[in-house]
């Protein structure tokens, strides 16, 4: 008599096809992206020298590659930093009794279901230099104000910030939303009754509750901002000259302009170790203060 499987066993063939394409996706390629992170192959030629480190070492001496690494980083935390303050006083607006509640909902959370290249070109239109918002600043008297926004290497970097917090900050809202959500009305209600004021009730009840939307938040963004390509090559395409390159932009124009597809990996390469060290520590970080909190 066949022997029967347990009732909730789970099928394990069922996973192979799924595993299949998945190694043939994502595994394969990445294993020979970083065997040629050790070429110096140009993308074309089909012969393929090793060489070692010197692509990795190549880039402690490539000044291009230490901007991008520090742009990467600034971008990063800025924006992480910015973007969940603004999510969190947004949130903590709309979750009030306002009439209005819900219509705010919906239009502070609207950028972020736009393209990222589709706001990249809006804005980058608005910040020009005839642009709207230069425009805007002559017709009501503060022409002195009148900047080439993208043009002027000590702004350029900081509209890249402000254009991905604008689009993103409705989608911290929202998360931190549901986390407000899920706090009882009771526990608000007994802290008021015991005469403890707005700042108080968030410190101590409202800010250990929220503890796993603010891990989510501070998770996606991290990794977002180091990550990001549209919104900096749309508006700046990384100048001027280099001052708003990212690892990503540089991995970009080695690859596709300059044809060094070996250390344009090799770029690649460091920026995964990047995200996934700044990942794994964050959520260390985080995970633990959560439970404190909790």
């Amino acid at each position: 008599m066949p022997a029967r499987r347990q009732p909730g066993a789970p099928p394990w063939w069922f996973m192979i096809p799924a595993l299949l394409l998945f190694a043939f996706v994502v595994l394969v390629p990445s294993a020979r992206g970083l065997y040629y992170a050790f070429t110096d192959w140009d993308g074309l030629d089909p012969n393929v020298t090793v060489i070692g480190l010197r692509n990795f070492t190549d880039m402690i001496h490539d000044a291009d590659a230490r901007s991008a690494v520090w742009h990467t980083v600034l971008i990063a935390v800025a924006v992480t930093v910015i973007q969940n303050g603004i999510g969190l006083l947004l949130a903590l607006g709309v979750n009030s009794m306002i009439k209005s509640r819900n219509f705010l909902r919906v239009l502070l959370f609207a950028p972020a279901v736009v393209t990222p290249i589709v706001t990249a070109y809006l804005w980058r239109h608005l910040l020009g230099y005839d642009g709207a918002v230069n425009t805007l600043l002559g017709a009501v008297g503060l022409g002195s104000w009148r900047q080439d926004w993208l043009g002027d290497p000590d702004l350029a970097l900081w509209m890249i910030v402000l254009v991905v917090v604008w689009q993103f900050a409705g989608y911290s809202m929202v998360i931190f939303l549901a986390g407000l959500q899920s706090v009882p009305k009771e526990i608000y209600e007994a802290a008021a009754i015991d005469g403890s004021g707005p700042v108080r009730r968030f410190w101590s009840i409202i800010r250990p509750l929220l503890a796993p939307a603010i891990t989510i938040n501070l998770m996606l963004s991290i990794i977002g901002g180091i990550k990001l390509f549209d919104q900096v090559y749309a508006l700046t395409g990384g100048g001027p000259g280099h001052a708003t390159d990212t690892i990503s932009t540089l991995i970009y124009k080695d690859a596709f302009t300059l044809g060094e597809f070996g250390y344009s990996i090799a770029l690649a390469v460091v920026l995964t170790v990047i995200v996934a060290v700044a990942s794994a520590g964050q959520y260390a970080v985080l995970s633990r203060n959560e439970r404190a909190a909790s």
